[in-house]
């Protein structure tokens, strides 16, 4: 097992598991190859992220100046002005993200307070002039907004702030120099259109919020490249189910070659995650995945390998060349003298990847044409043979991918074509299972090490992962971390 590094989460990405809830509308409906589960534990660190967020955007609301004419008593006839009026603090205190049941994702904000500081002037008699400065304390701040995810031209969800309400509960006022009287004018005039020009501000500045994240969800890798041969394909299959406890998400999961997109001749089995609350963010990844994988590689032709002596451990007895096959099929030796030799190893259909309970199999069939290399380095060949191998796996997380390693369990040979007359088969089995282990094997665990990628939104990092087989597929149970 890998783990991801810890990192710091930062402010700037709010909200990002809401890319996780998209109301993607499907033209199509079948089983998923992957399934992911957002947990409540998840919706809470996307909250508090996006909590952070929102608090360095309110704190951005311009206050207007404000000037006008009233009467107070018993002064008479006050002309005012209100300037250079800004947000010195904001709180969030309260705040709820909860899930609602085939409907969508509430925001609601409670007890949030905001304290401004700004200058005060007044004019009265006609000559009296006044000023100072005050301190102005908003408290029983309420916003609730329902955020909205629909889906855009590339299958990427877009997030969206509607029926936001903002209000404001009460507000308190010291005025810092002047008389009495100002609280009067305060609380019949001022403090109305002081309130109206906050609470027109903040949903807007909800909403902006919000749209902040669009930019993020166009990292969402609904199709991911893997190498020259291979992308994976993580669009939804189905619109999400939504519980009070969990957003559960269908995600095609499927191998393609690159600018292919070929069905392979088999479809995925529909498979269920058990109930999970440990972590943020569970994927469940079936057979079909993996195996739509071998089925593209297979047909890209990446699944076979030419083997040479040059890759056989310099220690080892046995050597391709037609001295060491001589000894078992001395035909070879004798119309071959002194030759090296040259081996092919070459699927002849996709092998197929079973998973039970902590067990991960490969079945795999395999024709190997064995060549001697004449001087002029043209090839002669020897013989083939068909192989049924069946190796176990071992698969991890590292970093955002999944990846593995094999061990061969064991091996089957029979002949397929001999071009030197008939020999045993079974003579040549110890030479081929080494040939498996020193030279085929670890050619494939070096690509199984570099992963292929799971479904991430951008600088995502993956923590206290872990990773379960299970019948029919694989469980991986991790915490979320976002960074820049």
């Amino acid at each position: 097992m890998r783990y991801a590094e810890e990192v710091t989460p930062v402010k700037m990405f709010p909200w990002c598991w809401l890319a996780l809830v998209a109301f993607i509308p499907m033209t199509y409906s079948a089983n998923p190859g992957v399934k992911a589960k957002l947990t409540e534990k998840g919706l809470e660190y996307g909250k508090q992220i996006g909590m952070a967020s929102l608090q360095q955007k309110l704190k951005t609301i311009k206050v207007p100046d404000m000037s006008g004419t009233e009467r107070v008593a018993p002064i008479g006839k006050v002309q005012y002005s209100l300037t250079r009026m800004q947000i010195v603090n904001l709180g969030l205190p309260k705040s709820a993200l909860t899930l609602v049941p085939g409907t969508g994702v509430s925001l609601s904000i409670s007890n949030a307070f905001i304290s401004l500081h700004g200058d005060w002037r007044v004019k009265y008699f006609r000559i009296i002039k006044d000023s100072g400065s005050f301190d102005l304390g908003i408290n029983g701040l309420t916003i609730t907004t329902s955020i909205s995810v629909k889906s855009d031209e590339t299958g990427r969800p877009v997030v969206s702030s509607v029926n936001c309400a903002a209000t404001i509960g009460s507000a308190s006022i010291k005025f810092h120099g002047g008389a009495s009287w100002l609280y009067n004018l305060f609380s019949n005039f001022i403090d109305k259109a002081l309130r109206n020009a906050l609470q027109k501000q903040i949903c807007p500045l909800v909403a902006d919020a919000v749209s902040d994240i669009n930019p993020h969800l166009k990292t969402l890798n609904v199709l991911a490249k893997v190498d020259k041969y291979a992308e994976i394909e993580y669009s939804m299959v189905s619109s999400p189910v939504i519980s009070k406890s969990s957003i559960d998400l269908s995600l095609k999961g499927e191998f393609y070659n690159i600018g292919q997109h070929q069905e392979p001749p088999f479809s995925p089995a529909p498979f269920s995650l058990p109930p999970q609350v440990n972590n943020m963010l569970y994927i469940g990844m079936s057979a079909f995945t993996t195996n739509s994988a071998a089925f593209v590689y297979n047909k890209a032709g990446a699944l076979s390998l030419y083997i040479t002596d040059d890759m056989i451990p310099a220690k080892s007895p046995i050597r391709l060349n037609t001295r060491t096959f001589g000894a078992f099929i001395p035909q070879i030796a004798k119309r071959f003298p002194g030759l090296m030799m040259k081996l092919l190893v070459k699927t002849v259909k996709s092998p197929v990847m079973t998973f039970e309970t902590n067990n991960v199999t490969i079945q795999a069939t395999a024709t190997v044409m064995a060549y001697a290399i004449q001087p002029n380095t043209t090839l002669s060949p020897l013989f083939s043979l068909n192989m049924d191998a069946s190796v176990s796996a071992r698969v991890f997380v590292s970093g955002t991918k999944l990846a593995g390693a094999v061990t061969l369990n064991k091996m089957d040979m029979t002949l397929g074509k001999s071009y030197v007359g008939d020999f045993q088969v079974g003579s040549l089995d110890n030479i081929f299972q080494m040939v498996l282990r020193v030279a085929v094997i670890p050619k494939v665990n070096a690509r199984l090490e570099e992963g292929y990628p799971l479904p991430t939104i951008g600088k995502m990092k993956l923590v206290n992962t872990q990773l379960q087989v299970l019948k029919g597929y694989m469980l991986i149970g991790t915490d979320v971390q976002f960074t820049g």
